[in-house]
């Protein structure tokens, strides 16, 4: 197996999960997102959404909120400066991965009977 195949292997598997790799995806991209936009923009269920926020949360990739908007419980989200520089760690790798992977000639397989 060629180098660059295995290097994938190598990549945060705590984010590389989809579900996570979506809600970090967001996270990214705004300074910070409610449990109901996170969950619309998602497509979790609530139980689901949850779960993977706290395994997050676990791992000092986000951090949650919970407070009040008048009566209305809402949880706030938004990426740690650790959640950061593991997405972007994540988002290198990737990119590494598809740009040596796509620049390799297609030859033997491993797979050809001799």
């Amino acid at each position: 197996m060629s180098e660059p195949v295995r290097s994938i292997g190598d990549v945060d598997r705590l984010i590389h999960e989809p579900a996570r790799l979506m809600i970090v995806a967001i996270l990214a991209a705004v300074e910070s997102a409610d449990f109901l936009y996170l969950k619309r923009e998602t497509g979790l269920t609530k139980g689901n959404l949850s779960s993977h926020l706290s395994k997050l949360e676990d791992a000092g990739y986000i951090e949650i909120e919970k407070t009040y908007q008048g009566k209305i419980p809402l949880t706030i989200c938004h990426l740690t400066d650790k959640g950061r520089r593991a997405f972007d760690e994540y988002r290198r790798q990737m990119q590494t991965f598809m740009n040596e992977t796509t620049s390799q000639p297609s030859g033997n397989t491993g797979d050809e009977k001799g």
